[in-house]
């Protein structure tokens, strides 16, 4: 069985609380984007509840019981007894950016476990379990525009529609420890109300959308802020960092957007993988 998990981007993003468990609160829009990994998941002969794990593309820099995808066999594996399975996984989506791969890998996988056998578990029972993976795991179970809140697991659906714009997304050399990002926030209650975005024109967003990442870490990373402002210069709607990762994506009219001599590398833009 074959799959392909996608990436997402931050439209927008408040950090309005510190939590007592140490995480924050926040407000944000996730939009699902075409930029995606290959996930192939074939039964294998063993015995049960063992994954035999590959990775190809970009490596997965991580001890393999906490590679995500594993996790997310392991947990299902445990509730409804799995057979063994082979997961081969090619990454394309960049590590560090703030698209969410890792988190699009796992909550795959358990859409496609609970496909391949039958486990009939329901859309919010796949997010339940996604939640329990990461904060943003659950959103590429239903994957499709929401507003979030909570750490990002408590999702609402939101009506916005990018398809007559063109998407680009560029990251810089460099990457942000989530920790370092954070320590650079004041909670604060969001200027905006990003449940009402789907009735913000695009053309307003720059004024009004803000991810409250972006002060520190441009401080810290000057390159991201400077990739921001060639985007508007070259005629970006509206750009902004993603999460708190150090990609910069930019909301474009379509047509011919000219993109070479852009700093850092142009990973993605609407229906075409750069190479």
């Amino acid at each position: 069985m074959r799959i392909y998990p996608n990436a997402k981007i931050n439209i927008g993003l408040s950090v309005t609380e510190k939590r007592t468990d140490g995480f924050h609160n926040l407000e944000t829009v996730f939009y699902p984007v075409g930029l995606k990994d290959v996930l192939e998941i074939n039964r294998e002969e063993g015995p049960k509840r063992v994954c035999y794990f590959e990775n190809t593309g970009i490596a997965v820099d991580c001890a393999e019981d906490k590679n995500l995808v594993v996790r997310a066999y392991k947990l299902l594996a445990l509730a409804y007894d799995l057979p063994a399975v082979r997961i081969s996984l090619f990454k394309s989506i960049p590590f560090g950016a703030g698209l969410g791969g890792g988190s699009s890998d796992a909550a795959y996988t358990l859409k496609a476990l609970n496909e391949y056998f039958g486990l009939g578990i329901s859309e919010k029972g796949l997010e339940n379990y996604a939640s329990r993976l990461g904060s943003d795991c659950a959103f590429f179970i239903r994957n499709r525009p929401s507003f979030a809140c909570g750490k990002g697991e408590i999702l609402e659906d939101i009506d916005i529609q990018l398809d007559p714009y063109e998407i680009v997304i560029v990251k810089p050399d460099c990457n942000v420890a989530t920790a370092e990002a954070y320590a650079g926030i004041v909670p604060a209650k969001a200027i905006f109300d990003l449940r009402g975005l789907g009735k913000l024109p695009v053309t307003e967003w720059r004024k009004r959308v803000i991810n409250d990442f972006e002060t520190a870490i441009f401080a810290k990373y000057p390159v991201i802020q400077r990739i921001k402002e060639e985007l508007y210069g070259r005629g970006a709607l509206y750009a902004s960092m993603t999460g708190s990762g150090t990609g910069v994506f930019g909301i474009f009219p379509k047509g011919d957007v000219t993109l070479d001599t852009l700093q850092g590398t142009v990973i993605w833009r609407t229906d075409r993988h750069i190479e």
